[in-house]
């Protein structure tokens, strides 16, 4: 299992399209067994779903995100968490644990419509 949060500056992302970066964790046996940060490929609509898939992710955690993109994403197998923030490490610690729920998205669009 494969885990991508949006990261910027350590933090959790408040938007998984515009972060910077993207930490990668390997989890085996319900643990966190390696980790590695990506640069953000680009934000094209519909792209970065894909990308994620094509890595074998199957969770993406962010603040916010957009309802096409959470949809392209669950298109793509991933499981969405949003309304995270904090140290990106202590998130998904929280999420392997089962403390890490979905809140209220972190990340608001101009005009109301999100990005993908």
């Amino acid at each position: 299992m494969k885990i991508a949060v949006a990261t910027e500056g350590g933090q959790v992302a408040e938007h998984f399209g515009h972060a910077p970066q993207y930490t990668i964790f390997t989890i085996t046996e319900g643990k966190i067994k390696d980790q590695m940060v990506i640069e953000n490929p680009g934000h094209k609509p519909g792209f970065l779903p894909r990308y994620l898939a094509e890595r074998g992710i199957t969770c993406i955690i962010a603040g916010g995100m957009g309802s096409r993109a959470r949809q392209l994403f669950e298109e793509n197998n991933i499981a969405v968490v949003t309304g995270a923030k904090g140290l990106v490490k202590d998130v998904a610690a929280a999420y392997l644990s089962g403390r890490q729920e979905t809140g209220a998205d972190l990340c608001h669009h101009a005009g109301g419509e999100e990005d993908n």
